[in-house]
C-alpha cells in the first residue's frame, strides 16, 4: 500500500474510532438531551400559564380550571393538562413518570406537577407529554444522527483523498522523476514545487546523489575507454609480431601450432576489448543519432546475413512484418548490431534437429512498435534470464564472452527503446524490443 493510501486509511481509522465512540454514547446522550428538552417545554407551558393567570386574575384560574378539571388531553393523547384545586399547603414543583386512562387506553405521561397559591387556595398543575411522544422525537433524532454521520464518513474519505493527493503530490513528482530516470545524467535536476520543509530536502538530497553518481559513472566509463584503447595498441603489436613468426620458413610446426594457440586467444581478447570499449562509447553518447532508416530494410539486412548461419544448423528464419516504421535520430550501424546480437543469440540456443524455427517480427501495438525475436531453444530459469544483459554474465546463458546482450541492452538505452525478455525453461526464449510512437 503506497503512502497515500496510507495516509488516507489512517485519517479514515481516526475518524472511524471517533465515530465509534460516539454511536456508543449517542443513545444515552440522545435521552438525555430530549428529555432536557421536553422538560424545558413543560417548563415553558407552564410559566405561560402561571404568566397568564398572573395577568388576567381570576377570570383567566376560571378558564383554566374548567378546562382542566376533569383533565385535558391533546389530539391523539400526546398532550395532557390538568388544574384542579387541593387541600394540600404543599408547593409541588417536580416531575415524574405517571399514567392516565384516556379513551379506555392507558398512557404514560411525562408530568410536570406545580403548586401555586391565589388567595389562600392552593391549586395543582399539572402539564404531560406522553412518553411515545418522546420515544418518537428520540428515535427520528438517533435516525437523523445516522445519516448525517453517514455523510461525514463518505464526505471524510472524499475530503482526506483530496488533500492527501495535493499533500503527496510532491513525493510523488520526485518518485516519478526517478521511476522514468534511466541514467544519473538524465535525471531532471529542476526542484519540485512544494511548500513542504521535508520534500524539499529529499528531492535535494537526490538531486545530489544523482550528481555524484554521474561523476562516479562518467569515470568509470572514462577509465573503462581508456583502458580498453589503451590496451588495443599492444594486442596488436603481439598479434603482428606472431603472425611474423608463423610467416618465418625456420620456425617448426610444433611452434606454429603454438603461436596459431596464442592468436586464437589474443584474438578473443581483442573482440572483449573491443566491445567493451563500444558500450563505453555508447554510454558516453559518442555516436551520433542522424540516421533515418526502415526498420523492415534492416530487419531484412540482419536476417539476410545470419541466414548461412542458421542454415548450417538446419534452422528456419521467419520473417513477419506486420507494419513498417521509419526510424528517426537513430544510428543505423548500432541498431544493426543489436538486432544482429539478439538474432544471432537465437540462432545459437535454438535447437539443432532439422525443422526448428526463429522468428523474426515486428509491428504496432498500443502506440508502441516492436520487434521480437523468438526462438525454440531449450530457454532458461528464471535466475540467469535475470541476469542475460549484465557483462561477463555468460554462465549457463550464452557462448562466448557475455557481452553480445550487455552490448545490446546499451544500445537500446542510448536509442530510448525498451528491451525484454520472456523466457522459460524448455520453452524458448523472446526478445522483445520496443519504443513509443507519436
Amino acid at each position: 500500500m503506497n503512502l497515500r493510501n496510507k495516509l488516507v486509511v489512517y485519517l479514515l481509522f481516526t475518524k472511524g474510532i471517533f465515530v465509534i465512540i460516539f454511536l456508543l454514547t449517542a443513545p444515552f446522550l440522545l435521552e438525555r438531551i430530549n428529555l432536557y428538552q421536553t422538560d424545558l417545554l413543560l417548563i415553558d407551558k407552564r410559566e405561560q400559564i402561571i404568566e397568564s393567570i398572573m395577568q388576567n386574575g381570576s377570570e383567566a384560574l376560571l378558564s383554566y380550571q374548567e378546562i382542566g378539571n376533569e383533565g385535558s388531553f391533546g389530539i391523539f393523547q400526546q398532550e395532557f393538562f390538568q388544574l384542579k384545586k387541593t387541600d394540600s399547603d404543599s408547593l409541588w414543583n417536580f416531575i415524574e413518570i405517571t399514567g392516565r386512562y384516556v379513551d379506555d387506553q392507558w398512557v404514560d405521561y411525562r408530568v410536570l406537577n406545580y403548586a401555586f397559591q391565589i388567595n389562600g387556595q392552593t391549586y395543582h398543575l399539572q402539564i404531560g407529554t406522553s412518553l411515545e411522544q418522546i420515544f418518537r422525537t428520540e428515535r427520528n433524532l438517533i435516525v437523523i444522527t445516522l445519516i448525517l454521520l453517514t455523510l461525514f464518513v463518505i464526505f471524510a474519505y472524499v475530503f482526506n483523498a483530496i488533500t492527501t493527493r495535493w499533500i503527496t503530490l510532491p513525493l510523488e513528482e520526485i518518485t516519478s522523476k526517478l521511476k522514468h530516470c534511466k541514467s544519473p545524467d538524465l535525471y531532471d535536476h529542476n526542484p519540485v514545487k512544494t511548500s513542504t520543509s521535508d520534500f524539499r530536502f529529499l528531492d535535494y538530497t537526490i538531486s545530489e546523489m544523482m550528481y555524484k553518481l554521474e561523476e562516479l559513472f562518467a569515470k568509470e566509463r572514462e577509465i573503462t575507454a581508456n583502458i580498453s584503447h589503451e590496451l588495443l595498441t599492444p594486442i596488436s603489436v603481439v598479434q603482428s609480431k606472431l603472425e611474423n613468426m608463423i610467416n618465418d620458413t625456420n620456425i617448426s610446426e610444433a611452434h606454429v601450432i603454438k603461436v596459431s594457440e596464442s592468436l586464437r586467444t589474443l584474438n578473443r581478447l581483442k573482440v572483449i576489448v573491443n566491445s567493451l570499449l563500444l558500450i563505453a562509447r555508447v554510454e558516453n553518447n559518442q555516436f551520433l543519432k542522424n540516421d533515418t532508416f526502415s526498420i523492415q530494410d534492416l530487419l531484412t539486412e540482419v536476417t539476410d546475413e545470419i541466414s548461412p548461419i542458421g542454415e548450417e544448423k538446419g534452422l528456419k528464419i521467419i520473417s513477419r512484418y506486420h507494419s513498417d516504421y521509419h526510424l528517426t535520430n537513430a544510428n543505423r550501424a548500432l541498431m544493426f548490431t543489436l538486432l544482429f546480437n539478439i538474432l544471432n543469440n537465437a540462432v545459437k540456443h535454438s535447437n539443432q534437429q532439422i525443422g526448428g524455427i526463429v522468428e523474426v517480427a515486428c509491428g504496432m501495438e498500443s502506440k508502441s512498435f516492436f520487434v521480437t525475436i523468438s526462438d525454440q531453444g531449450q530457454g532458461m530459469p528464471d535466475e540467469l534470464a535475470s541476469e542475460v544483459f549484465k557483462r561477463f554474465r555468460k554462465k549457463g546463458i550464452q557462448d562466448g564472452h557475455g557481452l553480445g546482450l550487455a552490448i545490446a541492452k546499451s544500445i537500446a538505452d542510448f536509442h530510448n527503446m525498451e528491451i525484454h525478455l520472456k523466457t522459460h525453461k524448455g520453452e524458448g526464449t523472446t526478445f522483445r524490443i520496443s519504443w513509443p510512437v507519436e
